[in-house]
């Protein structure tokens, strides 16, 4: 009795067959939209900054940071997933200290004559 070459696929073998990933349905888009109003808020954050109002734009970070963490808090875990990181305690007491500590150098930084 012989046996087929181990190097040679046998006749029964089948190649795995390829999956397509699960399309993104447009209700998953709509139920971040948590973390979508934490991105606009950076973004005109981001653009005060670009336009040389940066303490305006530090102060509007740190009251981004300290919604992101009402929002972390208040809305439930499937609306704000891309919000959380680890659990949500510490998620919440990050983005609070993160923008505490912005909005604390944002105001206690002297202006040197910038806005």
């Amino acid at each position: 009795m012989t046996h087929p070459a181990p190097d040679r696929p046998r006749p029964t073998d089948a190649r795995p067959r390829r999956t397509r990933p699960a399309r993104l349905r447009w209700s998953q888009i709509r139920a971040q939209w948590p973390l979508a109003l934490v991105l606009a808020g950076l973004a005109v954050a981001l653009g005060f900054v670009m336009f040389e109002r940066w303490r305006r734009g530090a102060f509007l970070l740190g009251l981004v940071a300290l919604a992101a963490a009402a929002l972390r808090w208040l809305v439930p875990e499937q609306h704000a997933r891309l919000l959380g990181v680890r659990g949500k305690g510490f998620d919440v007491a990050f983005y609070v200290v993160v923008g505490a500590v912005v909005l604390w150098l944002a105001t206690s930084v002297d202006a040197l004559g910038t806005g």
